[in-house]
């Protein structure tokens, strides 16, 4: 098998993708792939090594994917928008031989590896020869998506050729969930977030659907996309959802020709849920996932609930006891399947401590189950901020103000934000004798990390809260 297979045996006059308003067909997508797949090999790139995408949503992007699968390599999307450190280091974790860089990450991208190809030079390997796909197991690796994880810095997930491939049967196997060949989906969501790479990219070639690329998410150009090409599924995190409830001068009808509207990444506001309702007649679904599990575990939830495990997904609420929690009680959530991911790159230390001895995936989220089986999520277990869909883990971002000559300790929290779910706020003891201001600091975590990771708000303090034991009591700082 090799997910890159999605793509094929669809209908060749088919639209498969929209980029910048220039319609590609499955005919077309996939012969170009065939040929940018030999010229991948023709570059003595071998199956399992490790290859980096930094581009936007665009055709580049799609191309790219689907070759480096189906060529037998591992497929690693990146971020374009990263500063160049953080590119550095996520490319030097997971080894990569090669890296294809879209335009949004020509300037930052320095690093040198064995390949470096640019959008020219993917062209020119589309008039190699073209070669059939490349034959992987179902465990070999496909996909690397970085993750903050449960602890420490970002990690690479490992996810298969049978794990993504696995979610996508078994998010189709929900009847009304299921994508058809003539739905058009939005393509809004990045896909170095596995939310818009399994989720709306695979799906839509799954289903041998459209997806309409949209490299830059603004309200207003998104609903002229949404009429413009009677876009019928739309999946988002709910920033996206809350700008669109809250905007004025918005015709009723805007979104008429939606069947089928998804939130996931992050909880959606009822309030919000209600709005679309009300203002456009749109029911938005309510799922719950994470880049471990491929990433969807429930699906068709409302009014707070993020609904049922998919077919083939199992589902524990734990306690601190290591027993299933009554009906009603909280517990942590634990996925099973084989759609759970093979664990961290290169790093057992980390997977041992998501996933059990018996092949549970402990997500360190909390949630209730009602009397049908729908899941409520209370509370997170672990320190995760989440802003716009995207993890952020604070020991990351304390690491990046500590570095800093004017800071001598950091602490991180997320804290509500009307428009991106949380935001970073961080809490900072200046180094004794040193003057350092919070827009300086702010200005320095971007020098070092991605936007969304950066504090939104920094306040200076004496100290910090510790307990007895030195460890920092970050409830008493939310």
């Amino acid at each position: 098998m090799n997910l890159a297979s999605i793509a094929e045996g669809h209908a060749g006059d088919a639209v498969a993708v929209v980029s910048r308003g220039v319609a590609t067909t499955y005919g077309e997508l996939t012969d170009e792939v065939a040929h940018v797949r030999g010229g991948l090999q023709g570059l003595g790139l071998q199956p399992g090594d490790r290859v980096a995408i930094l581009c936007a949503n665009n055709r580049l992007f799609v191309v790219s994917y689907l070759a480096v699968l189906g060529a037998g390599l591992v497929a690693v999307p990146m971020n374009p928008t990263s500063p160049a450190s953080e590119i550095d280091h996520q490319l030097t974790m997971v080894g990569a031989r090669a890296a294809i860089v879209g335009p949004s990450a020509a300037s930052t991208f320095k690093t040198a590896l064995d390949v470096v190809l640019g959008a020219e030079e993917v062209a020119r390997l589309a008039k190699a020869e073209a070669v059939p796909i490349v034959e992987r197991e179902p465990e070999d690796p496909a996909v690397l998506i970085f993750t903050a994880g449960t602890a420490g810095a970002p990690k690479a997930a490992t996810l298969t050729h049978g794990n993504l491939h696995t979610n996508l049967r078994q998010a189709q196997a929900v009847p009304d969930r299921a994508l058809q060949s003539d739905d058009v989906s939005l393509g809004v969501l990045p896909f170095f977030h596995i939310f818009g790479l399994n989720v709306v990219l695979g799906l839509s070639l799954y289903a041998g659907g459209s997806v309409v690329l949209v490299e830059r998410f603004d309200p207003t150009t998104a609903i002229d996309t949404v009429r413009n090409h009677g876009v019928t599924v739309i999946a988002g995190a709910p920033p996206m959802w809350v700008a669109w409830a809250s905007m004025p001068g918005v015709d009723a009808d805007t979104f008429r020709s939606v069947r089928l509207a998804l939130s996931g990444a992050a909880p959606l506001p009822i309030e919000v849920a209600n709005a679309m309702r009300d203002r456009f007649g749109v029911t938005v679904e309510e799922g719950y996932g994470l880049t471990e599990a491929s990433p969807i575990v429930t699906t068709f939830g409302r009014g707070g609930s993020i609904g049922r495990p998919l077919p083939g997904v199992a589902v524990r609420l734990v306690g601190n006891d290591g027993e299933d929690v009554p009906l009603g009680d909280p517990g942590e959530i634990w996925v099973q399947g084989p759609n759970v991911f093979a664990g961290y790159w290169n790093d057992a230390e980390a997977t041992a401590t998501v996933i059990t001895a018996d092949g549970w995936l402990r997500t360190g989220d909390i949630a209730v189950a009602a009397d049908d089986g729908s899941l409520c999520i209370v509370d997170r277990a672990k320190d995760l901020i989440i802003v716009s869909g995207f993890n952020v883990f604070p020991a990351e971002v304390e690491d990046a103000l500590r570095a800093h000559p004017g800071v001598a300790e950091a602490a991180v929290v997320g804290v509500p934000h009307p428009h991106t779910g949380e935001a970073v706020k961080a809490y900072v003891v200046p180094r004794s004798g040193q003057a350092v201001e919070e827009d300086e600091l702010i200005d320095f975590c971007a020098t070092r990390l991605a936007r969304y990771k950066c504090p939104e708000k920094i306040l200076f303090v004496e100290t910090l809260p510790l307990n007895p034991g030195g460890k920092l009591l970050r409830r008493e700082l939310r």
